[in-house]
């Protein structure tokens, strides 16, 4: 069952923090999940919730970390000694370890490796500080199963008895070579039904692996994974040797941060922020697009004064200038969506980008034409003026079409600079459309009434 919070849950919480009332707060959290009790942390003060950090045992602890959202966790640690934050982190896997402490300063980083109790455990961290944070080097974890290809099936029991102790969850079997090279997987099931006397080397799959190297991007190993469904994937060096896994939990959350960063991208946030991120993180990730909204109508207003003598003559015109530009950045944002979610999903990599583009041409001509005759005779029936009835039909026509053929062919270039083609989903493209669709409908208005 889901943990409910609730307002008076927390004010309960808040009023045991401070009567130190052990026995309520240890009942109440006890045997709530890290997750519910980082929910709770996020309603209460920092020294609130570092008050409640003090009645969690060390794993608790260590999970509830993690489960934090990045910019409290990172206002949170300011408030824990070196000794305090390594003893959290001594009690993490390896990948979640190096996760907190990259968000350290360098010095801070330092300090909390010195004061690790688990020298082991501690070098494993430092490795995988190395990797970018991106790779699969910077997302595994270093805690896994492997036995040699010459074990007995007994032998092998034994060895995953031994080095499951330091892992969580074992959902497979590595199987290596004398050198670590990844030979193949083997599955729990199989080891179980197996002979105790039986190799390895007879049992292991060894045909069409699926692993990827440190140096993989992150974006594509949730690809592979999500491809083939698999809830764990092996990380091999440049020498094929086995260093690492990445499981199905990392991998979701890769998932979760690509798309807010995708949703923010197509909203104008250069920057990935929460919610509870500061006033002038906010400023900085949303300025730089609302900065280029406002060029694009001050383009849009040069545009209207160089027709200014047409307005006043023909008042009418302006009333559907906003009709032009609402329809133009709709079309192209839907156009450039439909492609960026292609390229997402890597469908354009088989298909012919100019058969994409012919068919967003199709569709803007489609589109176009049904919308260019509604508002035709929508004019016409309100409207006795018959030009402007044709003027803005004439002009929806053109600007849908080019909104659709712009909002294919900006996320494919963006593309092909390796520049996330999620920016194309944004408001540069609904700007653009804006600034070429009041062209062409005062161009086409100053042909037909002249």
């Amino acid at each position: 069952m889901k943990f409910e919070l609730t307002k008076s849950f927390i004010e309960d919480i808040q009023s045991a923090l401070e009567e130190n009332n052990i026995v309520f707060i240890k009942a109440q959290i006890f045997e709530l999940h890290p997750a519910d009790i980082a929910d709770i942390v996020k309603h209460l003060g920092l020294d609130e919730g570092k008050h409640l950090f003090d009645y969690l045992d060390e794993e608790q602890a260590a999970q509830t970390l993690v489960e934090l959202d990045e910019d409290i966790r990172e206002k949170l640690l300011e408030l824990f000694s070196p000794k305090e934050i390594a003893e959290q982190v001594d009690q993490l896997d390896s990948d979640d370890a190096a996760d907190l402490l990259g968000e350290l300063s360098e010095q801070r980083k330092d300090e909390v490796i010195s004061k690790m109790e688990d020298k082991e455990h501690a070098s494993e961290v430092i490795d995988l500080l190395r990797y970018d944070e991106d790779s699969a080097g910077g997302l595994m974890q270093s805690e896994f199963v492997q036995v040699r290809s010459s074990f007995t099936v007994k032998r092998c029991i034994i060895e995953l008895r031994k080095q499951a102790e330091e892992v969580e969850k074992v959902y497979s079997i590595y199987v290596v070579d004398e050198s670590d090279v990844l030979l193949g997987v083997l599955s729990l099931k199989r080891l179980l039904f197996a002979k105790p006397t039986s190799l390895i080397s007879e049992l292991y799959q060894s045909n069409n692996i699926k692993y990827v190297k440190t140096n993989s991007h992150k974006e594509d190993v949730a690809d592979i994974m999500k491809r083939y469904d698999l809830i764990a994937i092996p990380v091999v060096d440049y020498q094929n040797k086995l260093v690492g896994r990445i499981t199905i939990d990392d991998v979701v959350d890769v998932m979760q941060e690509e798309a807010e960063k995708d949703y923010q991208l197509a909203s104008g946030i250069t920057d990935n922020v929460e919610a509870t991120a500061s006033v002038f993180k906010n400023t900085k990730s949303r300025l730089p697009w609302i900065l280029i909204g406002l060029l694009g109508g001050v383009l849009s207003s040069l545009i209207l004064q160089n027709y200014e003598a047409d307005i006043q003559i023909n008042p009418v015109l302006a009333f559907f200038i906003p009709l032009i530009t609402a329809t133009g950045g709709n079309v192209g944002v839907q156009s450039s969506a439909i492609v960026v979610q292609g390229l997402a999903s890597k469908e354009f990599m088989f298909k012919g980008i100019f058969k994409r583009i012919l068919k967003e041409l199709l569709v803007g001509v489609l589109i176009g034409l049904i919308c260019g005759i509604l508002i035709f005779l929508f004019n016409f029936f309100t409207n006795t003026d018959i030009i402007m009835g044709i003027t803005i039909g004439i002009s929806i026509f053109i600007v849908v079409i080019i909104a659709a053929i712009f909002g294919t062919l900006f996320p494919l270039i963006l593309n092909k600079l390796k520049i996330d083609p999620a920016l194309a989903t944004g408001p540069f493209v609904t700007t653009t459309n804006d600034i070429l669709g009041l062209s062409v409908y005062f161009m086409i208005a100053f042909m037909l009434y002249n």
